[in-house]
């Protein structure tokens, strides 16, 4: 007993750190303009019981930025619903042009960077009309430290990615420097540099940020295939890998209590991946941002997030 105690101590301890995070709501600035109609639509699915969103947030935390003042390069709703066993995620463009809760208007991924996850909750909450009832936020070396604990992923990627402006900012002493990255098409096993690679680069993608948060969906996806593997022996590595990397809102009971969930969401038809597609946006916002078509937006993510 005693030997398990100070084996697991350190990963309880990383855990407890983690886990329960308070989300502070920034006050609210002049509002927005334009006003928004975020009222959810009617929906029979609208109060599905045991049903919850999830606000997922993967940051830039390299050297460019002060820790408390980060972009979110992903920004994914998930919802779930228990009693079916239903997945639902949905990217949003982190280039969205929208209001921010605190006042002013600016792309999406700057709502952590004012107000972090409470920011960036209460600005998805107005501008989109839904609920989240928690967030999980990640840093860039957590998701490779993650990757490589659970041994790599498997992947078939659609197409190449090759990017010479990909950002050299990790492991560098300069944050501003480039590399030329390439992940080839077809099956792939990633570690958790090539990994992050394939689903942070956005340069001679044809699809640009569409077809980086597809990756991004893809790799969520192999993370969760992979992780069935994961034992007990596995657990102090996992914690020691996320310290510090990682943060949620979700309390160490609820989040023990979505452990065993996890594993019932077996079938890929219970698993539904969106993407915001023009015509819910066009090009040519302030600073190279995307403007929103909200009377498109609203109905469309109304559709899986009553």
């Amino acid at each position: 007993m005693a030997g398990s105690l100070a084996y697991f101590l350190p990963a309880a301890k990383l855990a407890w750190d983690a886990t329960g995070q308070v989300v502070t709501v920034p006050s609210p600035g002049p509002s927005p303009s334009p006003t928004l109609d975020t009222s959810p639509s009617p929906s029979a699915a609208a109060q599905v019981p045991g049903a919850f969103t999830v606000l997922l947030l993967g940051s830039d935390d390299d050297s460019k930025f002060s820790a408390d003042h980060v972009l979110t390069q992903s920004m994914i709703l998930v919802r779930v619903i228990p009693s079916t066993h239903s997945v639902t995620m949905l990217s949003i463009p982190r280039d969205l042009y929208v209001p921010f809760w605190t006042g002013g208007s600016g792309k999406i991924d700057g709502a952590y960077s004012y107000g972090q996850a409470g920011g960036a909750i209460a600005t998805v909450q107005q501008d989109f009309g839904v609920h989240v009832d928690d967030y999980i936020w990640i840093g860039l070396l957590g998701l490779i430290h993650l990757i490589d604990a659970i041994g790599g992923v498997d992947v078939v990627t659609s197409n190449p990615v090759i990017d010479d402006y990909y950002p050299h900012d990790l492991f560098t002493t300069d944050p501003y420097e480039y590399q030329r990255v390439a992940v080839l098409a077809g099956p792939q096993h990633l570690d958790g540099i090539h990994a992050m690679q394939y689903v942070r680069s956005r340069h001679n993608d044809l699809q640009s940020d569409i077809g980086r948060s597809k990756r991004q969906q893809q790799v969520l996806l192999a993370i969760r295939q992979k992780a069935k593997s994961v034992s007990s022996a596995d657990v102090t590595a996992i914690a020691g890998a996320l310290g510090g990397e990682i943060k949620t809102s979700m309390g160490i009971d609820r989040v023990a209590q979505l452990i065993p969930l996890a594993s019932t969401f077996d079938s890929p038809n219970n698993i539904t991946q969106i993407v915001m597609l023009p015509p819910l946006w066009h090009g040519g916002g302030p600073g190279g941002s995307l403007t929103p078509n909200w009377s498109e937006i609203l109905p469309f993510v109304h559709q899986y997030f009553p």
